[in-house]
């Protein structure tokens, strides 16, 4: 992280940039953020560095531990099929409102092409961007911030599992956005709600799948190491 100059809002500041170094996978899951240690980083005070780490946590991107200090949240196979259950509500329902233009075509057809280029360079963090930015051009269509606004913070929280799952269905996306672009190049908004429905279902259970994978072989190791013990 780079220090930051003054007169702007250091709270802001603060905040947008120990998001930005989370969001693209610089901080491990172990990793201890502390007032102290983010203030020497970003030279500036412990007062707006402890209101930034607030908000992050109310966003849901970290955990605050009294006396500890802040790390990266840890979900839960349920929290993330009761993210991925809210996703898939409001996206399906984003392409049955949005405002299907040539402007908002033309701005989903860039989108998943540079999808394709992204998957083919193996650029992990640009892909993911993109892939947000496809569903984000839906959104901002309905003409709803609110909407957009939840969305975001969704996205926003599923970045850190899909930052560590990238390989189980990055490559679907091409595929599937533009089933989603075809559908509204034809104007038909039920084939774009399946699109979308279809999408962010291969992802949650690909994802889910994954989870209770790796749930069970820490429960194996675990069993493991109690009957040594024994």
């Amino acid at each position: 992280m780079q220090k930051l100059s003054a007169p702007q809002n250091l709270t802001a500041l603060a905040y947008e940039s120990i998001k930005k170094s989370i969001l693209e996978g610089n901080l491990g899951p172990d990793v201890r953020l502390t007032e102290e240690s983010l203030s020497q980083q970003l030279g500036i005070s412990k007062s707006p560095i402890r209101e930034a780490l607030n908000g992050l946590q109310n966003e849901g991107l970290i955990r605050i531990e009294p006396r500890r200090g802040a790390y990266l949240r840890r979900f839960s196979i349920k929290e993330v099929e009761d993210l991925y259950n809210l996703r898939e509500a409001l996206e399906v329902y984003a392409v049955s409102v949005a405002r299907i233009t040539p402007e908002l075509i033309e701005e989903l057809k860039s989108s998943v092409e540079r999808t394709k280029k992204y998957l083919i360079s193996h650029d992990k963090i640009r892909h993911i961007e993109e892939d947000t930015r496809f569903h984000g051009i839906i959104a901002k269509a309905t003409d709803n911030q609110e909407l957009c606004r939840v969305l975001g913070n969704i996205q926003n929280q599923i970045w850190l599992l899909r930052c560590q799952t990238y390989n189980l269905s990055s490559s679907s996306a091409p595929r599937t956005h533009a089933a989603i672009l075809h559908a509204f190049e034809q104007g038909d908004r039920e084939k774009a709600q399946i699109a979308m429905r279809e999408h962010i279902n291969l992802v949650r259970e690909r994802l889910l799948e994954f989870l209770r994978a790796a749930q069970g072989a820490i429960n194996i190791s675990s069993e493991d190491r109690n009957g040594h013990s024994g």
